[in-house]
């Protein structure tokens, strides 16, 4: 039997209370122009295929100007228990992270963990933070930590680099950590950071809509022999469960450059169907 798609990478927003105007204007550099960053469920689930288990995350930066409080995650999930599981997030720039970590976790029961440093602004590799890696270890946490580029003006690029977090799990084995994206447009770097470490893993979300891109990474990733440390992601509401699996199929389908082989179809359709909730120990409540 086919394994159910699992989304390791959606988020809640709701538009008028979790991030101000210049987040939202900047956002229209994402692809394309604007999104409607709104989320409802009806319209997430209308835009998957039946059966999809999902990853919800919010996210905090005061840095950029977003903050979606772990409640609200909390709400959104409870109403989906079967289909969704929600993570706190941490701006640990901002005083009081270290109760918010607690409270999220184990006030509002969220699983997981979303960083931001390029948004928020801080070396995740810092040793400050060790403290929140520590946790998140002992207590079987995944983070999902955004890596790659971004649509923010006041985000610096230097805290997205995959390279800060080869020394995060350097420190702590295992810690499970998705870096977002595949830390595009350093591809190269991501595959070598997740190819070093057992519980280092990448999703794929938000980039079906730039091609030969994804074509190219995916292409290095076959080389490398990492397929198996891909996971899927969509990155709801930039784009749907639905059309980044159809961006993949469609991606596989390429015959590939004269010369090099093509990508392997079958990796593609696993890489659809990773079992990552058990990968990210997320499997049983």
């Amino acid at each position: 039997m086919t394994q159910p798609i699992t989304d390791v990478h959606s988020h809640l927003f709701r538009h008028s209370h979790d991030f101000d105007d210049a987040f939202r204007a900047e956002s229209a550099r994402a692809h394309a122009g604007e999104v409607d960053l709104t989320v409802r469920y009806a319209d997430y689930a209308a835009t998957a295929p039946a059966g999809t288990r999902t990853i919800v995350v919010g996210g905090k930066a005061r840095r950029s100007g977003l903050w979606v409080d772990d409640s609200a995650v909390a709400k959104y999930v409870a109403e989906q228990p079967d289909r969704l599981i929600g993570y706190l997030a941490l701006d640990p720039t901002q005083p009081g992270w270290q109760d918010e970590l607690r409270h999220g976790h184990q006030e509002l029961g969220l699983r997981g963990i979303k960083l931001m440093p390029m948004y928020a602004g801080f070396d995740p590799a810092a040793p400050e933070y060790e403290p929140l890696y520590a946790y998140a270890e002992r207590h079987g946490l995944p983070l999902l930590v955004h890596t790659g580029t971004t649509f923010v003006s006041q985000a610096p690029l230097e805290y997205a680099m995959p390279r800060h977090l080869d020394w995060v799990a350097m420190r702590h084995p295992e810690l499970r950590m998705v870096l977002a994206h595949l830390s595009h447009p350093f591809e190269g770097e991501c595959i070598a950071v997740i190819r070093k470490h057992r519980h280092v893993y990448a999703d794929i979300s938000a980039l079906h809509y730039r091609p030969f891109q994804l074509w190219h990474s995916l292409r290095l990733v076959q080389d490398y022999g990492v397929w198996d440390k891909l996971l899927f992601g969509s990155d709801y509401p930039f784009t749907t469960v639905d059309d980044s699996v159809e961006g993949l199929r469609a991606i596989a389908r390429i015959p590939g450059i004269p010369g090099l082989d093509p990508l392997d179809q079958d990796a593609v359709e696993a890489l659809i169907h990773r079992p990552s909730l058990e990968l990210l120990g997320l499997e049983q409540p």
